[in-house]
């Protein structure tokens, strides 16, 4: 009888150290323990999701603590509007997050370096302007699926832009409000839905005027390191008639967990509707 107690003893103290040498499973990832002034760990950040390339944005928020950059390092627009031309090169223009809570960021928009020219048709001789452009200052809200725990996720951002750009910019304060959407798909495709609804300014007419702007992205990852993203966008305002539309195309690569590299094209489906070339990048502090 005291064998038996003595294997019994030993195979409860081979269960009890297995048990302690097995590792223990990781915390689920829970934000609302952190904020601005206690940063998520770097072990723990969510996967990089930029609003950029596209203009549909990502309805994901920077983790709480950390500071983000998303920068058009060059882009050229042509643009035409009845018999009026316009060509536009940016160069630096950033946007600078910072993660303030478990579903907020704050985002300013700071526009480094802009060549506008413009003529009218049957002149030759472009009028060219130089400088700073308009800043903007923007705040973002995640509703729903911010720690993507969920295949659906959901925002807010609603922007002001101040006229800080002279001459190469609108001439006054411009408003906004964003609405993106982030639905994930099988087999590694995420489709994004926005609504965006601004109130511009017309320096050359001197008066504001209304513009709404859905877009509908889909994006597929091929590997880690290369995704691919196709989408359309088409607006209206009450300054024009009608609707502008392109399809913009985007390749982008995933350096790291933190730097994202990206270029592409805005394709236009119609003759008043601008032309965009870019390339530029993300990148997570």
């Amino acid at each position: 009888m005291s064998y038996r107690y003595l294997l019994l003893g030993l195979l409860l103290l081979g269960f009890r150290a297995e048990a302690q040498e097995a590792p223990e499973k990781p915390c689920p990832y829970d934000s609302a323990h952190f904020d601005l002034f206690h940063p998520v760990p770097r072990n723990r950040l969510r996967p990089l999701r930029p609003d950029r390339p596209g203009v549909t944005e990502s309805p994901f928020t920077v983790d709480a603590g950390h500071f983000q950059v998303e920068m058009d390092a060059l882009r050229l627009i042509n643009s035409r509007d009845d018999d009026e031309r316009s060509r536009e090169f940016k160069a630096a223009y950033s946007n600078l997050k910072l993660g303030l809570s478990r579903r907020t960021d704050i985002q300013l928009e700071v526009p480094l370096y802009k060549i506008s020219k413009d003529r009218t048709v049957g002149e030759s001789d472009w009028e060219r302007h130089t400088g700073f452009g308009d800043m903007a200052l923007r705040v973002k809200h995640n509703f729903l699926g911010d720690d993507q725990d969920g295949p659906i996720a959901m925002a807010i951002v609603g922007y002001v832009r101040f006229p800080t750009g002279g001459k190469t910019g609108s001439g006054a304060a411009e408003y906004g409000m964003i609405v993106p959407v982030n639905i994930e798909l099988p087999h590694k495709f995420n489709l994004d839905l926005q609504l965006e609804s601004d109130l511009e300014y017309d320096r050359d007419m001197s008066r504001r005027y209304v513009q709404l702007m859905p877009s509908i992205a889909l994006d597929h990852e091929f590997t880690d390191v290369f995704s691919f993203l196709v989408e359309g966008v088409t607006q209206w305002d009450t300054k024009h008639n009608g609707w502008r539309t392109t399809v913009n195309l985007a390749p982008i690569f995933t350096v790291n967990e933190n730097l994202q590299l990206d270029f592409g094209a805005h394709f236009a489906l119609n003759r008043e509707t601008d032309r965009e070339f870019f390339v530029g990048f993300s990148f997570r502090r």
